[in-house]
């Protein structure tokens, strides 16, 4: 590596070490925010109201971000977007200290903050082109996935030890002082290497758009898997969205947030073992396996209100969740045009986080009004189902998630069987044998 490119990757890692804390407080704020409706309601749908609040402005912003971000400075992108999401911190901070908060304020905060996102996250991914050379690509890539990890691996600990110390308002302080020390950084990296040329290309946008999705629905087995994939993050999305109501009926807290990042931390091991152990088998045959797997996992959290065993049942989820990205990503890849592959996976993107949206959008309704009453005390599957999940508050939601994961691992046995999906696995036979 020459002096200019070390120089170069170092301003990087100050970019992404900037870039690692401000994840981390924003995974504060969505954790303790979540804790603090439902405290405040006791329901799911009020908890669940803002995790869609926070994903879907970005979701519906996120092409025009990804434009801006090849059209502009993507580091002044970068400084726009996290200075504009502490907009919606500082409204919900001070209606909070004056006392006169309530849940919409909260709602039309975290959407305007989560708004900005969707311009400073497509300049963040794509920064690494501009300070990183090609060689270290995938070790940039790999650092950018563990920063973003942490919203799920570090902030719900922290968070849950902080709510048990001081008040939320301190937390929304917290993620404010991140998103500035992570702008400044930004500032300070752009006045070290001065204005970046802004790239304003002829291309026709719906042209290119349309191109796209050609390239995507041209191939059938990528579109089945990608449409599969929204199914299976459907049921994700219920997990991220009734997990925490679940455990606040079986634990305190601070023991939900260390459960939640002790779950998650089966990313991390799943990710290592890919890591560390190269496989010769079909990546349908891996994906299929996995996601059979998962939906097993899955089930398990509703069938005990042991913390342990739902803890050590959700790592194993998430430990799956690596095989199941991995394999998804290098099918696609080895079958979508590499020229067009930009363009095909912003449109991937924005049909598989459908499946989040909905499942957002749904949750809340069936855990509080379906499968809650279900299994009250004296109510109607109480003395049948309830004797297999428990009565109570949290068991509607654990009943779902055991149909939930006993649907996932049907999906699997779909997808092994599936012939548009069979033949993605000889495309992918025959690549392998070209290249050996």
């Amino acid at each position: 590596m020459t002096k200019k490119a070390s120089d170069l990757y170092s301003k990087f890692l100050l970019i992404w070490f900037g870039q690692f804390i401000s994840i981390i407080g924003t995974g504060l704020t969505i954790f303790s925010l979540g804790i603090y409706v439902y405290q405040q309601t006791n329901t799911a749908s009020s908890f669940v109201f803002i995790l869609m609040c926070a994903f879907l402005p970005p979701t519906l912003l996120k092409p025009y971000g990804g434009i801006l971000a090849d059209r502009q400075d993507r580091r002044l992108m970068m400084v726009l977007g996290d200075m504009g999401a502490t907009i919606g911190l500082l409204f919900i901070f001070y209606m909070m200290i004056t006392g006169n908060i309530e849940l919409w304020h909260i709602y039309i905060g975290i959407a305007i903050s989560s708004a900005f996102s969707a311009f400073q996250e497509p300049a963040y991914k794509a920064l690494i082109t501009d300070l990183v050379p090609e060689h270290q690509y995938a070790k940039a890539s790999g650092l950018m996935q563990l920063a973003s990890s942490a919203q799920y691996l570090i902030s719900p600990f922290l968070a849950g030890i902080l709510l048990s110390l001081i008040d939320i308002e301190f937390v929304f302080l917290i993620d404010i002082s991140t998103l500035i020390i992570a702008s400044s950084i930004v500032i300070w990296v752009r006045n070290k290497l001065g204005k970046a040329a802004q790239n304003k290309p002829d291309h026709n946008l719906v042209a290119d758009l349309k191109e796209g999705i050609q390239e995507f629905s041209r191939n059938k087995g990528v579109v089945t898997l990608v449409l599969t994939t929204t199914i299976v993050l459907f049921f994700v999305g219920l997990l991220q969205s009734l997990f925490i109501p679940m455990m606040m009926n079986l634990a305190t807290v601070k023991t939900v947030g260390i459960t939640q990042s002790l779950c998650a931390s089966g990313i991390l091991v799943g990710s290592l073992f890919i890591g560390l152990f190269a496989t010769k088998h079909s990546n349908v045959t891996i994906l299929s396996i996995a996601l059979f797997l998962s939906g097993i996992f899955f089930a398990n959290l509703g069938l005990s209100t042991n913390i342990v065993f739902i803890t050590l049942a959700g790592a194993m989820f998430f430990a799956t969740l690596p095989f199941i990205n991995t394999s998804i990503e290098v099918l696609i890849r080895n079958n979508i045009d590499n020229n067009k592959q930009g363009r095909v996976w912003s449109i991937i993107s924005m049909i598989t986080y459908l499946g989040s949206i909905i499942a957002f959008s749904v949750a809340g309704y069936l855990a509080d009004n379906i499968f809650s009453p279900l299994l009250r005390t004296n109510e109607l599957l109480a003395e049948s189902i309830g004797h297999i999940v428990g009565v109570g508050e949290g068991r509607g939601i654990a009943l779902m998630f055991i149909i939930s994961g006993f649907m996932i691992s049907m999906t699997a046995l779909l997808i092994w069987e599936n012939q548009k999906i069979k033949r993605l696995r000889d495309i992918e036979s025959q690549a392998h044998t070209i290249i050996n």
